[in-house]
């Protein structure tokens, strides 16, 4: 520094010997007549260059002045000689402090994105795809979605829907899918196509419509009991007649019919009565997702394939009936008193067991081939446009659907439109966006299922998160998110972020904890099987959740599956509340994808499935000396849960010590992260015989749950029957060791596979059993 300062000394006081001349130069310009001068400065040798200022004009000098004036010259003519110099040191002091700063900050900001574009104060100001001209940071996004999605106008979107006809393959559905995809294509999206699927569905025949009858003691068919509509039915329900005596089975779980034998009641060779509820509308006759026709495989065009019926299919007859005629046949019943648990809210006390009266019941639905349509609009990402971020709704519904599809396709088109305008605004997600609206959803998620079959080879390499809008207000105080371990983390921090629709000045974190101060315990639900979401994870390996706001107290949404979920019921239930509600399902929705799509490092916590492995471990620990006695041990699974745990833990301290700015390792890291749904999807067993693969949450006999309810055997006395839905467990035949075996080789290799892929490059993988 001294000697910069030494130079500049020299440099001045040589300047000051020289002489100067004033150079006048007309501007021209709208401001004719003015003149600007220059003080230049001759070398010997050398042209004076022209560096022009504004001429000043000045009045006469007062006496004695000039000498001074003189002197100010020199230190003027110093001054503007060593000015630019000083201004490069204060432009490198400047420039390394803010570098340092920089990268300071920069260590602290995970969620920060490394090149994205800045938004500009005018949010109505369009930058260019290619602008790079600042940052954009997470409170920058969740300022602008807030401001933009508060624009929308979701009440007047649910009304609307909710007044539609659209039941899957009816002229009203097709006229709403045009409307959808018309909406998609004036947000100006970067992609917008339908997806058509030719799957079999089940209607009621109008000609032979189903029937329920009193039967006398000789079984001959009485009285006709009226049913609550013509139009209402089960679909995929098996076809025909059953006749005999009534018994009440609580839900139909596979338990209530355990409960039911163990108290002196046999529901086989009998009609049960069920209650709606606690399992989905399909499980109480159709064990499976998607078209039942193709299990395992596409139905882009039955004509060219054989329909291969799904085992999941029911092979005996089901009908819905009204609620006055279900009071009706509950105070028919004899036998012993149901438990209280068992106990509804009809006008009926207590309810009974049965047996009771017999009855007759005819089924005539019939299978037809019916086109559905699936509606895609994509923002492509600026960094990894190959991996996207799906968020999707159901569209179809069998009523008005309010609570079912409504609210759902209206939280999607919103999100849509949201997120069009904060990439007019500036934004640019690093990932895909893909919203998705689907069709057949009643039938059992069979849009979304079909499409997953049809692409999964692309979708399991591809596909980051799913999120699902289905079933997100049915009420307006408690919460729950159906989710994947791999999310749950990042559900938590959301949480925060959002405000609850109905306890002024606390966030939807403080909510959930207010009376529970385990928050996971009060919000954190497994995936449903009639959710769309399920399908993404068991099926397709995608990590997945669905949103539902539900009644603290009380009973759940009553409507639901009715022809009364309209809008207008489902207001009064949430007490006009429902505007507020379903704003604060699309905030989360929202701020989820904007971290999913935005963040540097993908933001899933792969290490938590080793918690879920130990659970689910512990649970078999219970019978390790049953199995001991009979020579067999559950080391190599043990062994498996440690490799996994190794694994996750090794991948976050090089990801903890590796350079963010890495964009090659960075993405390698994101890959192995957005994999590890797919890596619990068991390799050893066929998608089409076992579509559901993943062995925590799928169902068959390679499942963790399968193998524990196969131990259960040891203790049971053989009779197999807990648990045979998701076990397969065949009643009778007891423990088996042959079966224990290859039950215990699928999962431990499915579970190795996943530790082997986690732990990176094939020169990394130790296994040692």
């Amino acid at each position: 520094m001294e000697r910069l300062w030494g130079l500049l000394r020299r440099r001045a006081q040589r300047l000051s010997s020289r002489p100067s001349q004033t150079i006048y130069k007309r501007v021209e310009g709208t401001q004719q007549g003015r003149l600007e001068e220059e003080e230049e400065d001759r070398e010997e040798g050398v042209e004076p260059s022209a560096h022009f200022c504004p001429m000043e004009l000045r009045g006469p000098e007062p006496l004695g002045s000039r000498p001074a004036r003189q002197n100010l010259g020199f230190w003027a003519v110093a001054g503007r000689r060593a000015a630019p110099y000083l201004v490069l040191i204060a432009l490198l002091i400047f420039t390394g402090a803010f570098l340092l700063g920089y990268v300071a900050f920069r260590g602290s900001c995970q969620a920060c994105g490394d090149d994205v574009l800045v938004v500009s104060e005018d949010l109505n100001h369009e930058l260019g795809a290619d602008s790079h001209q600042g940052t954009l940071y997470w409170s920058d996004l969740q300022a602008m979605f807030l401001q933009l999605l508060g624009e929308g106008h979701l009440e007047d979107i649910i009304r609307q829907t909710s007044l539609r006809q659209r039941m899957a393959g009816s002229a009203g559905m097709a006229a709403l899918a045009q409307d959808i995809r018309e909406a998609l294509l004036h947000q100006q999206l970067d992609h917008v196509w339908m997806d058509t699927h030719y799957v079999g569905l089940q209607f009621p025949d109008p000609d032979h419509p189903n029937t329920l009858h009193w039967v006398n003691a000789s079984g001959r068919p009485e009285e006709q009991l009226p049913l609550e509509d013509p139009d209402v039915y089960c679909p995929y329900s098996a076809t025909g007649n059953a006749t005999g005596e009534l018994v009440y089975a609580h839900y139909g779980r596979s338990e209530d019919l355990q409960d039911l034998r163990a108290r002196g009641v046999e529901p086989t060779g009998r009609l049960l009565l069920v209650r709606l509820g606690m399992i989905n509308f399909a499980q109480k006759v159709h064990l499976g997702t998607g078209d039942p026709y193709t299990p395992g495989f596409p139905s882009f065009n039955q004509t060219q394939f054989p329909p291969v019926q799904s085992s999941g299919l029911p092979s005996i007859p089901a009908q819905p009936i009204s609620a006055d005629i279900a009071s009706l046949l509950l105070r028919k019943l004899e036998g012993p008193v149901a438990p209280q648990e068992w106990q509804g809210h009809l006008p009926v006390s207590p309810y009974r067991l049965g047996p009771g009266p017999g009855l007759h019941l005819g089924v005539n639905n019939h299978r037809a081939s019916t086109p559905i349509s699936n509606i895609f609009g994509c923002i492509e990402g600026r960094s990894e446009p190959d991996h996207y971020v799906v968020i999707g709704a159901q569209r179809d519904a069998w009523g008005p659907g309010a609570a079912k599809s409504a609210v759902g396709t209206a939280i999607l088109l919103e999100l849509v439109r949201t997120f069009s305008s904060m990439v007019s605004n500036g934004f640019r997600p690093r990932r895909s966006l893909l919203f998705i609206s689907w069709d057949g959803g009643d039938f059992g998620s069979v849009g979304s299922t079909e499409w997953l079959e049809g692409y999964l080879s692309v979708l399991h390499l591809k596909a980051v998160v799913y999120v699902s809008l289905d079933n997100a207000v049915l009420g307006d105080d408690k919460f729950h998110a159906k989710t994947s371990p791999l999310l749950i983390s990042l559900i938590e921090n959301i949480l925060k972020q959002v405000d609850s629709p109905n306890r002024s000045g606390q966030t939807l974190y403080e909510q959930v904890v207010f009376n529970n101060h385990s928050w996971e315990a009060e919000v954190i639900r497994p995936l449903p099987m009639d959710s769309s979401a399920y399908s993404f994870t068991a099926f397709a390996g995608v990590p997945a959740v669905e949103f539902s706001f539900t009644e603290q107290d009380g009973p759940a949404y009553p409507f639901l599956h009715t022809k009364e979920d309209t809008y207008e019921n489902l207001h009064r239930v949430l007490r006009g509340r429902l505007p507020a509600v379903a704003q604060a399902v699309a905030q989360l929705a929202g701020q989820l994808l904007i971290r999913l799509s935005h963040d540097h490092l993908l933001p899933l916590d792969f290490g938590r499935y080793g918690d879920v492995v130990l659970r689910h471990i512990g649970s078999l620990n219970e019978f390790s000396g049953d199995l001991k006695a009979r020579g067999l041990t559950l080391q190599w699974v043990y062994s498996a849960r440690g490799d996994y745990i190794r694994a996750a833990e090794k991948l976050r301290k090089e990801i903890y010590s590796s350079e963010e700015s890495d964009e090659r390792l960075t993405r390698m890291y994101n890959v192995r992260i957005m994999r590890v749904e797919f890596y619990f999807l068991s390799q050893y067993v066929s998608p089409a015989d076992s579509p559901f693969r993943h062995i925590f949450l799928g169902r068959g006999d390679h499942t963790l749950g399968a193998l524990l309810d196969h131990v259960r055997l040891l203790r049971s006395g053989g009779s197999g029957a807990l648990g045979a839905v998701s076990s397969q467990v065949v009643p009778g035949l007891g423990f088996q060791e042959s079966r224990f075996r290859r039950q215990l080789a699928l999962l431990t290799w499915t579970l190795q596979g996943a530790a082997n892929a986690l732990s990176g490059d094939v020169w990394n993988i130790d296994n040692n059993f």
